[in-house]
């Protein structure tokens, strides 16, 4: 058969999938293409040919054109969460259409405003029967245009079956817009795994679940109870699998007539009123810096589609793998750099995502665009997980992606070398990117997208780099060469402000250094209020670097050691022997102060592969905290002996993570009273617990009569509280811990808590937020624990203030309206202090 010739059904720019901002597209789980950014309002037929689904948010077709190849367009991503609205259909299916007709019209700027993109990938689905030989991408293009020419391949040999059993089940389909392209993918991804052969069957219809088209085809709506068939040798297991993944809702929305979402990073400005000049952020890491503005703009690395053959790009993809798991090993460093490079390695090693790349290259495809598929189709997985941290983490994964390609594809890693005083602009950055930066140079960060959780802001704040993130699209509109003041303190940003403004920042930047120079030398004093009352200046801390920090910014102790750091990123736990020799070296690096050591805080959303736990729906209300070490007793049993190793008895204090009733409290201090007893110990060894949930807050005072010590963990508790993910960038503006109804739990916590003589400290994100602090000392809290960096500025900032006098300031923000009305209140309050 001679070439087939398939048109532009757009007028706009013609690009590869690889520019489209979908993982499930530009990793060709449909199929291959090409995609165009329209700029015209209506989809045309790209060839002569058949209508065989439109879908019915009217948002993507399918075609069957001249030599049976099938196509899929589909208009814009997300958009099937539109529900119809911007989209009107010309055609209808079975209904024969002529090339350049109009398939579809819809209202594109409605599209611009409610979906991420409305770049349009256009598939060819049944691929394994034709090979695209022309590719007319890189260019404007007009609806008769020719962007793809296709040429058959021989058609392959049917796979016979070989008997072996037949096998199926029904399941009703959770997700409101049924099965589209993305769940479609999904499946066939799924599929792909086992050697049977499977369906899914509707009505007397069915459709391989290899193929996108059919299963679009068969019209699977929300509530539709479909069956699940396979033959072949592991069909049971192959049922199993998909019927699972279906019932799950692979991330998608479970209620029916879902609203359209939020635009996906909409600027906080929203929110606040700013004036004009301003953009408004999330506080990622604390601090004021004035500079110029730089962007950081980086070129995704080019690949080829087709490999040299599989034992060249396998061994290809082996080298790489292994190049940069050396490099990770061997950097210096320690503290949130280490663990970070720790979790990379975790992820070379993973084995799913090694099978994947496989499959791609078994596959024919070019060891890096393999590899490139498996990253962005398990990253995808982990942002439709409904969890902030680990739809944070799949910003890891991309990190890794272009690691790999780099070394493999012998790409340059651009130096990011900065000039002096840059603040640095970024529609999202990667934790190695943010590795590579001098402090010397770049003195700040601004970044579009991003979550305040995120490893890059974990990586800004061990920096000390003022960083704001979720600025949403508006931050594109600056300059490079803009002047900019970033207070993400505050959470602004000025953009080329006026100079009496900028002579104004000038001098509180300089006000500003000058305090911090005065506080870090006044650290080594005791934190007292200016009159008299004690308050302890304590510290987070991860690792042995992080308590050294610690010590020499005058840190009192540690409020909350994360234990997480031994269990994460290993095959087995760690044993007791080796828990007591890290908690011991971090307590000796504090000389006898105070540390608290928070039991292992993990579940869905920080996996351990020795821990079985199952993916659930929503990790973080699932399985996590205490309730993983209750059902796990050898991982509780293993680090209490290896706290209560550590000499001298009771410089560790026991503290237990995400607490919600009193049986919680009684379980561990029965498990702990044991151990002593078997380890002859006749000091009593202080067990306290975490407020991180509305449950333990409202009935602190019960908890209290069963705990040393009570320490609240405001970064949870406030999200749990305004139901609001805080890692999630269309409502991170809205997340606040000064919150009036997250200040009312706090407040109950210290009133229960003082009904039993006992202690409240926040070691949560408050602690390091300088407009809380005022707030914290007034509702009753007598410990706070923050960023090693910040306790300088803690001590100097407690020392002004006065008890009555936060108290005061308390008691009116119980009463005010919004966190914003909180934080304009506390300003007037400090100013008013250094008047």
């Amino acid at each position: 058969m001679t070439a087939i010739r398939l048109t532009a059904p757009l007028k706009g720019w013609a690009c590869s999938l690889d520019e489209v901002p979908d993982a499930v597209f530009a990793g060709r789980m449909l199929g291959d293409g090409i995609a165009i950014d329209p700029v015209g309002t209506s989809l045309h037929a790209p060839c002569d040919g058949e209508v065989l689904t439109l879908h019915s948010g009217g948002h993507a077709i399918t075609l069957r054109g001249v030599g049976g190849v099938e196509l899929l367009m589909h208009i814009g991503i997300d958009t099937v969460q539109l529900g119809g609205a911007p989209f009107t259909a010309r055609v209808a299916p079975g209904e024969r259409v002529t090339q350049g007709q109009v398939l579809i019209e819809f209202d594109l700027d409605a599209i611009v405003c409610a979906a991420p993109s409305v770049v349009t990938p256009i598939l060819v689905t049944n691929g394994d029967a034709f090979r695209i030989v022309a590719h007319g991408g890189g260019r404007m293009v007009e609806p008769g245009d020719v962007v793809l020419t296709l040429e058959p391949v021989a058609a392959r040999e049917a796979v016979a079956e070989t008997g072996g059993e037949r096998v199926s089940a029904e399941v009703r389909v959770p997700m409101a817009h049924g099965i589209h392209a993305r769940p479609a993918a999904r499946i066939g991804d799924v599929a792909k795994g086992f050697s049977a052969t499977s369906w899914l069957v509707k009505g007397g219809a069915q459709a391989t679940t290899r193929g996108a088209v059919g299963l679009l085809g068969l019209g699977i709506r929300h509530g539709d109870v479909i069956e699940v068939r396979a033959s072949g040798a592991d069909a049971a297991q192959a049922v199993a699998a998909l019927v699972a993944l279906i019932e799950g809702g692979m991330g998608e929305a479970t209620a029916p007539d879902a609203p359209p979402p939020a635009p996906i990073a909409p600027a906080p400005a929203g929110l606040r009123d700013l004036p004009a000049g301003q953009l408004g952020g999330t506080l990622a890491a604390a601090g004021y810096a004035i500079g110029t503005a730089r962007w950081l703009r980086v070129a995704e690395i080019e690949v080829p589609v087709d490999g040299q053959g599989i034992e060249v790009e396998a061994q290809r993809l082996e080298r790489a793998l292994g190049a940069v798991r050396a490099r990770l090993a061997a950097a210096p460093g320690t503290g949130a750099g280490a663990a970070i490079r720790a979790a990379h390695i975790a992820f070379l090693d993973d084995d799913d995502l090694r099978a994947e790349a496989d499959r791609g290259i078994v596959g024919g495809q070019d060891a890096g665009h393999a590899w490139r598929g498996a990253t962005r189709a398990q990253a995808m997985v982990l942002k439709g997980l409904g969890d902030s941290r680990l739809a944070e983490r799949a910003d890891d994964l991309l990190d890794l992606e272009r690691q790999v390609l780099a070394e493999l594809t012998g790409a340059e890693t651009a130096a990011l070398a900065f000039a002096p005083g840059t603040i640095l602009l970024a529609d999202d950055l990667l934790p190695s990117q943010v590795m590579a930066l001098d402090p010397a140079a770049v003195v700040g960060l601004a970044i579009e997208r991003g979550g305040p959780t995120s490893h890059v802001a974990i990586l800004a704040g061990t920096m000390g780099l003022p960083a704001l993130v979720a600025i949403g699209a508006p931050l594109q509109d600056v300059a490079d060469g803009t002047t900019l003041i970033l207070d993400a303190d505050g959470g602004v940003v000025h953009v080329d402000p006026p100079e009496a403004v900028l002579a104004e920042a000038r001098a509180i930047a300089g006000r500003r250094a000058d305090a911090a120079a005065a506080a870090l030398a006044a650290a080594g004093e005791a934190c007292r209020t200016a009159d008299g009352v004690r308050i302890e200046a304590f510290a987070n801390l991860g690792s042995v670097e992080d308590a050294r920090i610690a010590v020499a910014n005058g840190a009192e102790g540690s409020g909350l050691l994360r234990t997480e750091f031994l269990f994460l990123e290993r095959d087995t736990a760690p044993d007791a022997t080796e828990q007591a020799a890290l908690y011991g070296e971090i307590a000796g690096v504090l000389e006898g102060r105070p540390l608290i050591v928070r039991l292992l805080d993990v579940g869905g959303d920080k996996p351990a592969p020795y821990l079985p736990i199952a993916p659930e729906e929503n990790p973080a209300l699932g399985l996590r905290g205490i309730r993983v070490a209750l059902a796990m007793p050898k991982i509780l049993e293993a680090q209490l002996r290896g706290i209560l190793s550590v000499r001298p008895v009771g410089q560790c204090r026991i503290m237990i993570p995400m607490v919600a009733s009193v049986a919680e409290i009684v379980a561990v201090r029965a498990v702990v009273d044991r151990l002593r007893g078997e380890m002859g110990i006749a000091e009593r060894v202080e067990v306290g617990i975490m407020v991180e949930t509305p449950a333990a807050a409202v009935t602190a005072g019960t908890l209290a009569a069963h705990a040393d010590f009570l320490s609240i963990g405001t970064n949870d508790l406030t999200q749990y509280a305004l139901a609001m993910d805080r890692g999630n960038p269309a409502v991170a503006a809205g997340i606040d811990g000064l919150h009036p109804a997250v200040l009312q739990l706090i407040a109950h916590t210290a009133q229960g808590a003082a009904r039993h003589g006992r202690w409240v400290g926040v070691c949560g994100g408050l602690a390091s937020d300088g407009l809380a602090v005022p707030l914290l000392i007034g509702l009753g809290i007598t410990e706070l624990s923050a960023a090693p960096r910040f306790v300088p500025e803690l001590k100097a900032l407690v020392r002004t203030l006065s008890i009555d006098r936060c108290h005061a300031l308390a008691t009116r923000a119980l009463a005010a309206a919004s966190a914003g009305e909180v934080r304009a209140m506390v300003r007037d309050f400090l100013k008013e202090q250094a008047a």
